[in-house]
């Protein structure tokens, strides 16, 4: 998984040229084929809980469409996301509970920490005890979150679209900020953001356009992002992979720079 973005001052508004969005480091510090293991997990589930909240017909459910669209980013074989369509759809499919923990990681660096889990109880205990050996610690509920913005955030290939137009299009549709940055390999990418209350119209003003984005989430945008030297950052970054490769984790919004 990608450590999720942090902007104090977003590159550009709506209003603003396009130019380059402002995103924290990306990293790879764990084995590439226990990455993608971890990535088809975390979608697995997505699947599982879009299909009990809205059924497993993606044409009359945008939730489990976005995480099909998130699926193929991954490149999650289209024989796997069937099966954990049917799977979801059975009696006996797992009943996740989703939550967030809030946290500190070494040097002051705050943490939202994304879960789903069938055991909550272990799940509070394996975060609790990355942060602990980690040089961290969770903390109480509200003192980490008001430093993030909860956004819906697309990822677009740029080729082929005249940006000045879609960037106008989509005003209508909610967009916050647009702008340029890159995937994991360093290919380009266009990155939409809005409101999280504007994530459905958004999704359907680009489907309307007939674009597919490479993704759609929601991530927790920070305000005030911690600059680091690199072996305090690496530090950081290292309880953050920790944390992404638990079971029960699906994802880590972090306020380092």
């Amino acid at each position: 998984m990608i450590a999720a973005p942090c902007s104090s001052h977003p590159a550009f508004r709506h209003h603003s040229p396009m130019g380059r969005i402002f995103e924290v480091r990306k990293h790879t510090m764990f084995a590439r084929w226990n990455r993608m293991a971890k990535q088809f997990a975390r979608i697995a589930k997505d699947i599982t809980m879009a299909v009990k909240s809205g059924g497993p017909d993606p044409g009359a459910n945008p939730t489990l469409r976005r995480v099909m669209q998130n699926a193929r980013a991954v490149n999650m074989p289209k024989d796997k996301v069937d099966a954990a369509i049917k799977r979801a759809s059975g009696r006996d499919a797992t009943h996740y509970q989703q939550a967030i923990y809030e946290a500190y990681a070494p040097h002051g660096v705050a943490l939202l920490i994304e879960t789903a889990t069938d055991n909550p109880t272990r799940t509070v205990a394996e975060v609790r005890s990355i942060l602990t050996k980690g040089g961290g610690n969770l903390a109480t509920t509200g003192s980490v979150s008001f430093q993030f913005s909860k956004m819906g955030v697309f990822r677009l290939d740029p080729a082929d679209i005249d940006q000045d137009d879609l960037e106008l299009y989509l005003i209508d549709h909610g967009l916050e900020e647009m702008g340029e940055s890159t995937g994991e390999k360093g290919e380009s990418q266009l990155v939409i953001r809005c409101a999280f209350n504007d994530f459905g119209q958004l999704q359907e003003g680009l489907e309307a356009r007939g674009l597919a984005p490479l993704s759609a989430e929601h991530e927790y945008i920070c305000q005030a992002p911690t600059e680091l030297p690199e072996e305090q950052a690496t530090e950081v970054l290292t309880v953050i992979d920790k944390l992404e490769q638990d079971e029960d984790v699906q994802k880590v919004f972090h306020t380092l720079a």
